[in-house]
């Protein structure tokens, strides 16, 4: 078993980096898949539709980020942090596609920060 690891400024830089990305990269997706009709038949037209292809990119480079992470960084802290992805994609829907977010998802949004934040403490 892996001893608890103390994150360096690096580890967190990392983790926000691969969040970044993560973002990104469902940003990318949902803004190819609303070029296109889903269906199974059309699958290798979403794969090469340019934002969806870009987004699969940037999440092949984010995947090899969190390989490098979890090299350095115990799971149970790295994987909670991460979580933060889903506070970074509201602001996305939010901001870039107009969405709606109900005060109750505020407050869900909410627990996961504290959440993270206390997961980051040690």
């Amino acid at each position: 078993m892996r001893r608890i690891v103390r994150m360096k400024i690096v580890d967190f830089g990392l983790i926000f980096t691969n969040i970044i990305l993560l973002v990104t990269g469902q940003t990318l997706f949902k803004i190819g898949l609303s070029k296109v009709s889903f269906s199974l038949e059309n699958i290798f037209k979403i794969i090469f539709q340019p934002y969806v292809f870009i987004g699969l990119i940037i999440y092949v480079v984010a995947t090899v980020i969190w390989f490098y992470v979890l090299t350095r960084v115990n799971l149970s802290m790295a994987y909670p942090i991460q979580s933060l992805c889903y506070v970074l994609a509201a602001f996305v829907g939010m901001f870039i596609f107009k969405e709606i977010i109900p005060p109750t998802r505020w407050i869900g949004i909410s627990l996961i920060v504290i959440g993270a934040g206390f997961v980051a403490l040690k």
